[in-house]
């Protein structure tokens, strides 16, 4: 799950996928994004990358990718947004073969099930692939192929925050009212992952600490992006992101006003993945490009656009160096289907 929005422009916050309430709107879906411009493709020379927003934000990587990967094979690049990765995932289980993509860019290991038993995916490895760190490889037959990863947190205002949580548990303290800012586990990556976390850390007690932590929730956002920027915005002193997260204000804003707090439990990790279509129409691009997300070039890029870490052995810039890192990394299962049906059921009662 990321990206910066025009919300950091004015001073926002980042995390693993930095910002924006309007990044869905900055690129048109179906827009073709390279160095030179706009215009229409045929099928020899593009493919067809479906992807979240914030991937394809002006902040992202999306349009540094499109502009590097047309300079080095000539193949144009037309990126279709679909919200955050949760929707990228629904529109494709919901289209199928009909999708009309190529490649699929930015689900993560809690949606790994879900998009593999679909049949929709190819097995695809990429040159490269062996840099890969092997913790990091979520498919062995590489239907899905790792490109970035970075670890949940609760990320936190420090100009209003003297003494952030340290635990999940304490996320429920009364001094944490109203306060805090989630995303939907349904249709958001992040949203998914911070449940996810609850369930590694309470198992079948789940239910209760949601509803013990209901008084400290501000509003549950579709989205990491919508969500993040309400934070930025100063909605509420605490959201659910990444570790990474702080890294784009000391980079940028030379600031270290908004930190992540580490949790003395651990912190789920989030892998992203992109998987080649089986019914893609552009076969030979589509793994071209799978073959440049693994490259020098592309991994380099992800610190400072997605804010996350590279999958493989790339150079981290020194705001990185400072981000916070847990000792104590989690994998937590995927959720089931029913678990987000009971999920949603507490908050309509």
């Amino acid at each position: 799950m990321k990206q910066v929005s025009s919300t950091y422009e004015t001073g926002l916050c980042t995390a693993s996928k930095v910002l924006v309430l309007v990044l869905g709107g900055i690129l048109m879906l179906g827009t073709v994004v390279f160095a030179g411009g706009r215009k229409e493709t045929g099928p020899a020379n593009r493919v067809v990358i479906w992807t979240y927003d914030s991937f394809n934000s002006e902040w992202g990587p999306g349009p540094t990718v499109s502009a590097d990967f047309k300079e080095k094979t000539g193949i144009e690049i037309v990126w279709v947004n679909h919200g955050d990765a949760g929707e990228v995932l629904s529109r494709l289980l919901l289209e199928g073969k009909n999708a009309g993509a190529d490649i699929i860019l930015g689900l993560d290991q809690n949606m790994a099930d879900r998009a593999l038993a679909s049949g929709l995916l190819e097995a695809y490895k990429p040159a490269g692939a062996g840099a890969v760190f092997p913790e990091l490889v979520i498919d062995p037959s590489y239907r899905l192929i790792p490109f970035d990863y970075s670890y949940f947190a609760i990320c936190y205002d420090s100009e209003k925050i003297a003494n952030p949580p340290l635990s999940l548990e304490d996320l429920t303290k009364a001094e944490y009212r109203g306060k805090l800012i989630l995303m939907d586990p349904r249709t958001s990556s992040p949203g998914l992952g911070f449940f996810s976390w609850t369930q590694a850390v309470y198992a079948g007690r789940w239910p209760e600490y949601w509803q013990r932590l209901q008084p400290s929730i501000l509003t549950i956002s579709d989205g990491w992006s919508s969500g993040y920027g309400l934070f930025t915005e100063g909605e509420a002193p605490l959201v659910s992101s990444y570790t990474t997260s702080p890294a784009y204000h000391l980079e940028y804003e030379e600031t270290e006003r908004f930190k992540a707090a580490i949790f003395a439990e651990g912190h789920p990790i989030q892998i992203e993945a992109a998987g080649l279509l089986l019914a893609g129409k552009n076969k030979e691009n589509a793994k071209k490009f799978l073959d440049y997300m693994l490259s020098d070039g592309f991994q380099g890029l992800i610190p400072l656009t997605n804010w996350m870490y590279p999958v493989t052995p790339a150079a981290l810039p020194e705001s990185f160096k400072k981000s916070p890192k847990s000792d104590k990394a989690l994998f937590p299962r995927a959720p089931e289907e029913s678990d987000l049906d009971r999920w949603a059921a507490l908050f309509r009662k």
